[in-house]
């Protein structure tokens, strides 16, 4: 607020606002007003005005705009920042990569083409017990179309047709995640699935876990933003229990998760491949920011 009064005084604004508003004409006699359109004339010098004071309004907005880009990467208080918006400084680059992890505009892009021969997922140096963590996301593109996108029902089962066989629907596709605790099992699934990003797939999906596990972690609404634009995950783990908000909706209200790991890294998901230069699985293509982090006292 301070460099935008700074910059107002520069423009010496000495005008009252009303002085800007289209005026209503003065009378004036027959005589003089035989040739002239006052009317006009007059309301012509108001629009010059009013252009001038929109010209300012929107050079304003601007330095405002600009002013809440320079909050980006700005912890709330008692959080600490992840991702410095600059450099991978407290993140494991898988070996082998090539660039295809960058930070590009102050925010991690990839590509979903890395070429490391291992693990090609994005890993914290440090790890983590209890914490809140809150991640912003978006997915660039979908380009792959999935034939393999389940009907998940409420309790993270598959809905079936009228022959017992699970359906599937054919949509675009991408495909990432959050990895808890240092594990891919424990991973929050960001996707373009309608259940909605937040499910936990490793464990929705396993069959030994109990059927109140898998109906926790699936999601209970979808709340997504479209492809292309940002999405703020908040995601709690305490103990066994997580719980995630996305876009300020409750998706996972606390989920109690049997052999959830006590500590462990965080982690962004790698997901994708190519086969002759096509996608043949759904490519993480995907970019990340604002990865702030409270650690919890027990």
């Amino acid at each position: 607020m301070a460099g935008i009064m700074k910059a107002l005084s520069t423009f010496e604004i000495n005008s009252r606002f009303s002085d800007y508003l289209p005026r209503r004409p003065q009378r004036t006699s027959k005589a003089t007003n035989q040739n002239a359109h006052p009317v006009n004339c007059t309301f012509a010098t108001g629009d010059r005005r009013l252009r001038c004071a929109t010209v300012l309004l929107c050079w304003l907005s601007a330095v405002a705009t600009c002013a809440t880009r320079g909050a980006e990467n700005q912890p709330p208080p008692g959080f600490a920042a992840l991702f410095n918006a600059r450099d991978f400084s407290g993140w494991k680059v898988p070996e082998g990569d090539n660039g295809h992890w960058k930070v590009l505009d102050g925010v991690i892009d990839y590509d979903a083409e890395s070429e490391a021969k291992g693990d090609k997922t994005l890993w914290t140096e440090r790890e983590f017990g209890d914490f809140v963590l809150h991640v912003d996301w978006r997915i660039k593109d979908a380009p792959y179309v999935n034939p393999n996108v389940f009907v998940i029902l409420p309790d993270g089962t598959h809905a079936r047709d009228i022959r017992g066989k699970e359906l599937r629907m054919a949509l675009p596709d991408s495909d990432s995640g959050i990895y808890l605790r240092g594990s891919g099992k424990y991973q929050l699934n960001i996707w373009c699935w309608p259940i909605g990003s937040g499910e936990m797939y490793g464990v929705r999906m396993d069959a030994k876990m109990p059927a109140e596990v898998r109906a926790a972690v699936t999601p209970r609404t979808q709340a997504d933003k479209p492809v292309g634009e940002w999405n703020h995950f908040e995601i709690t783990v305490r103990g066994n229990t997580v719980s995630v908000v996305l876009n300020g909706k409750t998706v996972i209200p606390g989920a109690e998760i049997p052999g959830l790991p006590p500590r462990g890294p965080v982690a962004l998901q790698h997901h994708g491949g190519k086969k002759d230069g096509q996608w043949n699985s759904p490519p993480a293509l995907v970019q990340f920011k604002n990865i702030f982090i409270k650690e919890l006292d027990k």
